[in-house]
């Protein structure tokens, strides 16, 4: 009986090994259904946006779009947090699709 598992216990390690030389993070993430953030220049500006610009951004409800507006301006995108204007998990979804640009002194 023992040969039998040290066959199956090799076929198993060349089939997981086989098919991990083609996994990469990119991959898995693509595979999941995300997509890479836009470029920093066409992200949304939560010192500057409206709420129809930012319910675009994914994961944006009205009542948080509502909440960005009026609590501005931001130093930083972080101040969303910071400040209880979000919570974590909000944040998380849409960081990657905001910026906050200062305003001129």
């Amino acid at each position: 009986m023992q040969p039998f598992f040290e066959i199956l216990a090799a076929a198993l390690i060349c089939t997981i090994s086989s098919g991990y030389t083609g996994f990469t993070l990119q991959s898995a993430h693509a595979q999941a259904g995300f997509q890479n953030p836009p470029a920093p220049e066409v992200r949304v500006d939560i010192n500057a946006a409206s709420l129809d610009q930012l319910l675009k951004v994914p994961g944006m409800t009205r009542t948080w779009a509502a909440r960005i507006i009026r609590y501005r301006p931001y130093r930083a995108k972080s101040d969303l947090v910071d400040r209880g204007v979000v919570t974590s998990q909000v944040y998380d979804r849409i960081k990657d699709y905001i910026i906050a640009h200062r305003g001129k002194p």
